[in-house]
């Protein structure tokens, strides 16, 4: 069997799906196994990966889809889960379209749209497409309807471009109909002819009625002092001027002046005209016309005064791209951190998660055994203070997974109320100060919560454990002047406040605050992250954070959050505590050879029946052979063509839908965007204690 063995010199077929059609496994769906194939289809399949455009082939009554590299790009998040799958199970949200496709071109129907517009849900989120749609039936080797070639052409942005275009042409004869009206309307406010050899001047009614002459005025003969009368008294010497230069020299004559109204005001017009000469090159003719330019002086009046201040525009101008350069430097440094925090963090909670599960495997093994349950416990200690390191970092950088939902500061406050009496000890009394009626804020509570404790810490320490800690929540607007260089937008928002009155900090030590590893602590007391960790998770949440602090009076520090119109979402019922573990089907995912043991030995001794894969390769070829399980839990970041999110794309669309646990100690974003984690998306981080993992597994199979 040669069939796409051979390149031949085409791209298309050594191209990454002709790579795929070979490694799948045909037997399960009704095509077959690939060396089975009859000639026509695989000439077909060779042809269509061939092709440049975007191609899909959908064989048989169910619509199995087979496709080429073009046709994946535009399948966005669902390649390459949707080869092999029905086209019905592979698109749902246009499953009864497809349908029709399908029925209609295996009864030797063919069908073709233009610019259709399909709601897809491509990578996750519903997008509206357009896109020119050609579908034609293939032969099979009998010469049947076998299968639908369908070939997709995604005119979305020319559907763009197209309304744009349009919506242009309708201003522009907007503008043309506006100028076209002005016209008609006029703005000549009259002709006037100067006849210089007898000194006289005639002109029309408009001309008359603009210099306020009298209504029964002969207008063949017009007194030239009346006209002068009315021109102001500081342009006529101008105007006389400039006619006696163009009797002089024949140039044109173009002058500005104001005109008095007949209600005390002045108008501006435009007199043009020219001198006209006779054979002795005398002037004895002067005709011209009266304009109005009063809007257009007007104008040219604001634009003076607009740019008067030009200096002073330029230098806040140059100001504001000197502050926009230095927030692209901190941007640009922090994308270099977080890229590399990432990278440290996804091998160091790995390495961490060995040592943790085989700790907590050996203490469950000696309860009995004092000295080692001491040695454990300290040991996990250390592993549990390497974990906030590796988190902290991550919230500095940005790239914490976050799980935000509406929430109320009064449930944040009442929340940590508690863990922070605790943790402050009884020398300290906190000041909580809220609203009558506090907004909503979109953020991941659980992270917040973690910050002001932080901070409560922090001012604890600078009182040197005793006195009064403000905790604050207020309804707050911000206009675009505090906004600023501050990488926010101007509205509403919710600042949260903790303030102490403790030593201070010094002015030359604020701009440093922020960042990591610095601290105004003695050695050996805290890590320097903790304002680090606040500020990455405010900013990570489209806030701001300020801190004002002076030495001897104390420190505030200011969280600014986006105010939510949304809901707070009602608390789900907590799930209860099972007893003697589970019984379900547990397939788990982890390249991490130590890991992944750890985790099957704990699962076992719960009760579960656990089956394993080395990456999600392996994992969607044992799913795709049948395996029956009640859950998928998975590693995040793994080698192999098959990600993670592809095992969870495949179980949202099982029937009935098979939960999935993800765990990582760093998501790359993956299963996330922008590091903000859908509802619907459980996150265990690493490492782990048995506790957790069993707590989430319940939570996640009872879900």
């Amino acid at each position: 069997m040669q069939f796409l063995s051979e390149s031949h010199g085409c791209d298309g077929w050594k191209g990454e799906m002709a790579g795929r059609i070979r490694a799948f496994d045909w037997s399960h769906t009704e095509l077959g196994p690939l060396a089975d194939w009859p000639a026509s289809l695989c000439s077909t399949v060779q042809l269509m990966l061939a092709s440049p455009l975007p191609m899909v082939m959908l064989w048989g009554h169910a619509g199995y889809m087979i496709y080429n590299d073009a046709y994946s790009e535009f399948a966005g998040g669902r390649h390459p889960y949707l080869l092999g799958v029905p086209v019905e199970l592979g698109w749902p949200e246009v499953a009864d379209f497809n349908r029709h496709v399908v029925d209609t071109c295996l009864a030797g129907g063919t069908l073709s749209f233009r610019n259709k517009e399909l709601v897809l849900l491509r990578n996750g989120v519903p997008e509206d497409v357009w896109m020119d749609l050609y579908y034609s039936p293939v032969a099979n080797d009998e010469g049947k309807p076998g299968g639908v070639m369908a070939m997709v052409v995604d005119t979305t942005e020319f559907v763009h471009s197209e309304r744009m275009r349009q919506a242009a042409e309708n201003a522009y004869r907007a503008d043309n109909e506006r100028v076209r009206l002005a016209l008609n309307a006029g703005a000549l406010l009259g002709s006037f002819v100067w006849d210089i050899k007898n000194d006289r001047l005639s002109a029309d009614e408009r001309f008359a009625r603009t210099f306020s002459y009298p209504p029964d005025q002969d207008l063949s003969d017009l007194a030239q002092d009346i006209a002068d009368s009315r021109i102001h008294p500081d342009d006529l010497p101008w105007v006389r001027e400039r006619v006696a230069r163009c009797m002089q020299t024949g140039e044109p004559y173009n002058a500005e002046y104001r005109v008095l109204r007949s209600d005390g005001s002045y108008l501006w017009v435009l007199a043009s005209g020219a001198c006209e000469f006779d054979e002795q090159g005398e002037p004895f003719r002067f005709p011209g016309v009266l304009v109005d330019i009063h809007e257009r002086k007007n104008a040219e009046e604001s634009l003076l005064k607009f740019t008067r201040n030009l200096e002073q525009r330029v230098a806040a101008e140059v100001e504001a791209r000197l502050a926009a350069e230095e927030q692209l430097r901190q941007s640009q440094k922090l994308e270099a951190i977080g890229g590399l925090t990432g990278g440290v963090a996804h091998d160091f909670n790995n390495l961490l998660q060995v040592i943790a599960g085989n700790l907590h495997l050996l203490a469950r093994h000696e309860p009995n055994n004092a000295n080692v349950q001491r040695r454990v416990g300290a040991s996990l200690a250390a592993v549990e203070r390497g974990a906030k390191l590796s988190s902290q970092l991550l919230a500095f950088a940005r790239r914490q997974p976050l799980s935000p939902a509406v929430c109320n500061p009064q449930q944040i406050f009442e929340g940590v109320g508690e863990l922070l009496q605790r943790a402050l000890g009884e020398t300290i009394q906190i000041d909580v100060q809220l609203p009558p009626q506090p907004w909503h804020v979109n953020v991941d509570r659980n992270q917040l919560e973690n910050a002001i404790l932080n901070l409560a810490i922090n001012a604890r320490d600078a009182m040197k454990g005793e006195g009064v800690i403000g905790l604050s929540a207020a309804n707050v607007h911000l206009d675009s002047g505090f906004c600023a260089g501050k990488g926010i937008a101007a509205g509403d928002y919710v600042r949260v406040a903790v303030s102490d009155t403790g030593v201070g900090i010094a002015p030359q030590m604020l701009e440093q605050v922020f960042e990591p590893f610095f601290t105004t602590k003695a050695d050996g007391h805290g890590t320097g992250l903790g304002l680090s960790m606040v500020f990455g998770f405010v900013k990570q949440s489209g806030g701001h954070v300020e801190i004002d602090s002076h030495v001897g009076e104390g420190t505030r520090v200011q969280l600014y959050f986006p105010r939510s119109l949304r809901p707070v979402r009602e608390e789900s019922a907590s799930v209860g505590e099972r007893k003697g573990g589970g019984h379900e089907s547990i397939l788990v995912v982890e390249d991490n050879d130590a890991v992944r043991a750890s985790a099957v030995e704990l699962l076992r001794e719960e009760g579960y029946r656990v089956m394993t894969a080395c990456n999600g390769d392996v994992a969607m070829q044992m799913l795709l052979e049948g395996i029956e399980i009640d859950m998928i839990f998975t590693d995040v970041v793994m080698p192999g063509l098959i990600k993670s999110s592809d095992l969870a794309a495949w179980a949202k669309v099982q029937t009935p839908p098979v939960p999935v646990l993800f765990t990582s100690g760093h998501t790359r974003d993956i299963i996330s965007r922008d590091h903000q984690l859908s509802p619907d998306t459980h996150l265990l981080g690493k490492p782990y204690s048995p506790h957790s993992l069993l707590q989430m597994i319940c939570e996640v199979l009872d879900t």
